[in-house]
Order: structure tokens, then C-alpha cells, then sequence
């Protein structure tokens, strides 16, 4: 088999040229070892027949002998002529030499004429340009391929489809082309964007490990109750990923209203399937077969001091129990290890706190005091367990009315997820592993 054709990167066509021809201009002659140009192919002319060397300079002169080098100036300008015109001339095949044109000698009166360029116009100016500027341009077909393989390290093998499914998704938002439920859940936005920009922050960073995740009804309404914990609320985002992924349904989160009054996380929350974490809407909500959850801790679970961590704080008075048998939705009892660390609460600000609006203004051993840098999470691993659902099917339609029954059932929960955390902690390796 032929040795393949070997093309150096940034170049168009075969070396020394760029153009794709078999014949070298007279500048690619002039960069030969040497300094020296190849010598002219057979002419016509006789043997003994040379140019006097006092022609003028315009004249190149030539030899039959081999042995006389060849003469004349690069840069004269009937040389510049030869080669603006040899590269716009078609390609001639000569099978038995090949065929070099020279400039014919013109009268005196006429030596000193320069020949005209080819016309072209400088982009922002009124100057034309030269061959060389012409030549330094970047052709149509050339940005084409760098877009393609730029599309192709991105997307991988299957670029074509996925960047007609972008541009689809982009021409559906402009035009409104898309769908939202009643609470404000944007599958695409939900899909498409929020799940993956999460995934890496969960299989990468917490390497998330979820157990138990054939507890979880593949279908209708059903209640997940969790612990909460970790400064920033990153267990609720971390867990809908997770139902996700393991069972492709859509996680309901039930927040607090300062979610949805903070600007942009309140709007992205909402695209998210969250909703306002009342009686109401999780009556509604579970009524209508969607998979809901609540964190019953509430600001106390996510701002408690790393000294109190994995110890469950009060759950309310047991309001997402009254929903759950109103509904007859089981309830799913879920354990999350490792939030706690990611951002260890060693003090807190009140009057700040209390200037601003908000429950509480953390201090961790890095935030304040690196900065941006200490808002980094710690890269604690996760477990995350769903357990055996508890049933409420079988209370009375008036049962949600008994504040004794409510507790009771609330204290259960309650407990399971707490027995579950020990188990967790004692099975876990470290912090980080």
C-alpha cells in the first residue's frame, strides 16, 4: 500500500504550496534550501543561446548550462506579476516537463511599467489589498469544520442530534411552544438544565449513595418525609435528583416561603415543581397523584450547630401527617448522611440576621473568613435511604381531625428516620469515604 499523503495542521493542500497543486510558485522556490531557486525546465531556446546579464532588470535571465546559476530579483515586479498570475491560472498538466512561463522582453519604453495587480478591496478601507493580506484570510469552509469539531468535543459522537434537539428547544421557548402544570413544574427547564447541572455536584462531589429507592410508589400519590440539615439547603435539591434518577418521577419539594421570596431561586424553584409547603396545596398536590416531599425540621434542621448534628429537631405539629391521610398517601420515610458536614455551623449572627430577613447568617470555620472560597461545600459523602412506606389508608376519613392520632403517626416517622441516621453513622467509614 502507497505511504499516505501527510498534510502539516494549518496548512490547505500540499506543503510548500497551500493551494493543492503539483507545481511550487516562485516565493515557495525561494524558501528551498540554500536560498536557491530550482532550476527552469527545458525551453525552446538554443543550447548556446544565453541573456546577456546587463538586460535590464525586468528580464530574467536564463541558461542551457546547468552549471550558470540562475539570475534576476525575486521581487521585481514582472517576477510579483508571474506569480499573482501563475496562482490565478488554471493548473496544465505536461506529461513530459514541466512548463514554466517567462516574462517576454518588452521595448524600452515599456521597461519600466509595472504590471497591474489583480483589483481588491481592503474591508474598512479604500486601500487594496495585497497578496499576501489576501492570502491571510480565513476561508468560509475552514470556520465550518472548526465549528463541527468544536460541536463534536462537546457532544461526542452524537453532536448532530443534540445540537438539533438545542436548537429545537431554543425555538420552542422563543415561541412559547411548551408546557407547565398548575404549579409551575417546567419539565424541560427541570430536565434539561437543573438535573444536570446538579449531577456532577452529586455523583462527582457527594458521590451520592441511594438505598432504598424500591420503596418509593412507581405511581401515584405518595408523601417522602426527610431529615434536614447542612446550612444551605442543598439536601432538597440533592434528593430530587436522586428520586430522579432512580425512579424517573418528579420529586415535589414542599418549601418555606422565604424560598419563593428570594429573587431568581424562588423563580428557578418554582420551574423545579416546588410549591408553597401549606395544607392546601399538599392536600391538592397528593390528591392528584404527584410524588410530594417536606422537611419537617424546617430553618431549626438546617441551621442547628455542628455540635447538635444528626440529632432531629421538633417536626412541626405534624401537619404533613393530616395531609398524607386526608389524601391516603403512604408516607416514605428518607435519611440523608453527609449534609451535615458540608458546611459545619460553628455561629451564627442574630441582629444581622434579623436586619435582613432571614432565619439565620451562618459562620462556618471558612466562611466569612476566605471569602467566596468558604462557600465551596466540604466533599462529605452522601447516603441517602428510603424507607418502608407507613401506610394511611386504613385511618377513618375523620382521622385527620384527631390531634392525638396525628402526633402519634408524626412521633413514628419521626423515630424510623432517626433509628435510621444511627444505623448510617455506625456503618459509615468516615466523613469523606
Amino acid at each position: 500500500m502507497a505511504d499516505a499523503e501527510i498534510i502539516p495542521l494549518g496548512t490547505r493542500g500540499r506543503p510548500g504550496r497551500g493551494t493543492g497543486r503539483d507545481k511550487p510558485s516562485s516565493s515557495s522556490r525561494s524558501l528551498a534550501p540554500g536560498g536557491q531557486r530550482s532550476a527552469p525546465a527545458p525551453s525552446d531556446r538554443a543550447p548556446d543561446e544565453v541573456v546577456d546579464a546587463a538586460a535590464p532588470v525586468d528580464q530574467v535571465v536564463v541558461s542551457a548550462d546547468p552549471t550558470v546559476p540562475e539570475q534576476g530579483r525575486a521581487d521585481d515586479p514582472a517576477d510579483v506579476a508571474e506569480q499573482v498570475a501563475d496562482e490565478s491560472a488554471p493548473a496544465v498538466d505536461a506529461p513530459d516537463a514541466e512548463v514554466t512561463r517567462l516574462p517576454v522582453p518588452e521595448p524600452e519604453a515599456a521597461a519600466d511599467e509595472e504590471a497591474p495587480e489583480p483589483s481588491s478591496t481592503v474591508v474598512g478601507g479604500s486601500e487594496p489589498a495585497t497578496a499576501g493580506e489576501r492570502r491571510r484570510g480565513l476561508p468560509l469552509t475552514e470556520l465550518l469544520t472548526a465549528a463541527r469539531s468544536a460541536a463534536h468535543l462537546v457532544f461526542g459522537d452524537d453532536a448532530e442530534r443534540k445540537l438539533a434537539e438545542l436548537l429545537a428547544f431554543a425555538r420552542r421557548r422563543v415561541t412559547g411552544d411548551y408546557e407547565i402544570d398548575e404549579y409551575g413544574l417546567d419539565p424541560e427547564i427541570t430536565e434539561r438544565f437543573l438535573m444536570e447541572m446538579v449531577r456532577p455536584l452529586a455523583t462527582k462531589w457527594f458521590r451520592v449513595e441511594v438505598r432504598g429507592a424500591e420503596n418509593i410508589p412507581t405511581d401515584g400519590g405518595a408523601l417522602v418525609v426527610a431529615n434536614h440539615s447542612g446550612t444551605i439547603p442543598l439536601d432538597g435539591v440533592i434528593t430530587m435528583f436522586s428520586v430522579k434518577e432512580t425512579t424517573g418521577r418528579n420529586l415535589r419539594p414542599l418549601g418555606a416561603d422565604l424560598v419563593f421570596r428570594l429573587p431568581f431561586v424562588g423563580e428557578l424553584a418554582r420551574k423545579g415543581g416546588a410549591t408553597l409547603a401549606c395544607n392546601e396545596d399538599a392536600v391538592r398536590m397528593l390528591s392528584h397523584g404527584e410524588l410530594a416531599a417536606v422537611w419537617p425540621e424546617g430553618f431549626k434542621g438546617i441551621g442547628k450547630p455542628y455540635s447538635e448534628r444528626y440529632k432531629l429537631q421538633r417536626f412541626g405539629r405534624g401537619g404533613f401527617v393530616s395531609a398524607a391521610i386526608r389524601t391516603g398517601v403512604p408516607i416514605v420515610p428518607c435519611s440523608i448522611v453527609g449534609a451535615e458536614e458540608i458546611y459545619p455551623l460553628v455561629g451564627n449572627v442574630p441582629a444581622l440576621a434579623r436586619l435582613l430577613g432571614l432565619p439565620y447568617i451562618p459562620i462556618t470555620p471558612f466562611f466569612p473568613l476566605l471569602g467566596p472560597l468558604g462557600l465551596v461545600p466540604l466533599p462529605s459523602k452522601w447516603i441517602i435511604e428510603f424507607g418502608e412506606p407507613i401506610r394511611t389508608d386504613s385511618f377513618d376519613p375523620g382521622a385527620a381531625e384527631d390531634p392525638m392520632l396525628v402526633f402519634n403517626v408524626t412521633d413514628q416517622v419521626r423515630e424510623t428516620i432517626q433509628q435510621t441516621l444511627y444505623t448510617l453513622l455506625m456503618r459509615r467509614k468516615s466523613v469523606f469515604h
